[in-house]
């Protein structure tokens, strides 16, 4: 909505922009990518020219020297990760629509900053849990799941490496690029904890053990199921933090 953009940045006149904004699960982007296009595509086009515009008529106030413009991303753009960590550097290579609609923003923001000597940073983060995350991502399905006593889907063989972050560790990272970040740079944000896909459900399933066991005594490990991978599935994502 970019005439409610202008109206906003007008109102409130905002010393920067951390945009999180996006559709952000792999699943559904394979059922319905069109909406990652529209949110994570053309959405941060919108909310880069509302931005642009909005420096440019403001530009030279004092207030404004410090802009930035912080663009959340993902580790995902990188796709998968053999062996060693994805640094800034690495070249990108999406696997499924979600990565690649978020590497898509990812070079407009880049390209933003180049062009136009827009004040833009992009972060790419690794997985990120926390409270009231949407179930739909692995960690709070699982425990609602366990919790239910429902069955715990896990793809393929559950090996799959993901890096986890703590959101509150991310906004703490964030925090501290935007008041340090170089505009027109790139930072990576991991929380430098790799587990296999099953080595984090089964943590789970111990300490639903623990905090509410099953009436009949046996573990909630009993509960996970493989099923069929899902197209794409990258194996390893890692990253490398050291720049930040």
């Amino acid at each position: 909505d970019r005439k409610l953009l202008s109206d906003i940045f007008r109102e409130y006149r905002p010393q920067a922009v951390v945009h999180f904004a996006a559709e952000s699960h792999v699943d559904r982007s394979i059922d319905d990518p069109e909406s990652f296009i529209e949110t994570n595509i053309k959405g941060t086009y919108s909310l880069l020219e509302a931005s642009r515009t909005y420096i440019d008529q403001v530009r030279g106030s004092d207030s404004l020297q410090d802009f930035r413009f912080i663009h959340v991303s993902t580790d995902e753009v990188f796709g998968s990760i053999a062996e060693g960590s994805a640094n800034e550097e690495a070249p990108y290579r999406p696997n499924s629509p979600y990565a690649a609609s978020k590497a898509s923003s990812d070079h407009l923001v880049r390209s933003w900053s180049k062009t136009y000597n827009f004040p833009g940073i992009i972060t790419n983060c690794s997985n990120n849990y926390g409270p009231y995350q949407l179930p739909e991502k692995l960690i709070p399905l699982m425990i609602l799941s366990a919790h239910g006593g429902e069955s715990l889907p896990v793809y393929g063989d559950g090996t799959n490496v993901r890096e986890w972050l703590h959101v509150y560790d991310h906004c703490d990272a964030l925090m501290q690029i935007l008041t340090s970040g170089v505009p027109g740079e790139a930072y990576n944000i991991g929380g430098g904890e790799e587990r296999t896909n099953l080595g984090v459900v089964t943590a789970i399933c111990l300490l639903l053990d623990k905090l509410t066991p099953r009436p009949d005594g046996s573990s909630h490990e009993g509960l996970i199921s493989f099923v069929d991978d899902r197209p794409g599935h990258d194996w390893r994502y890692s990253i490398d933090s050291t720049k930040l």
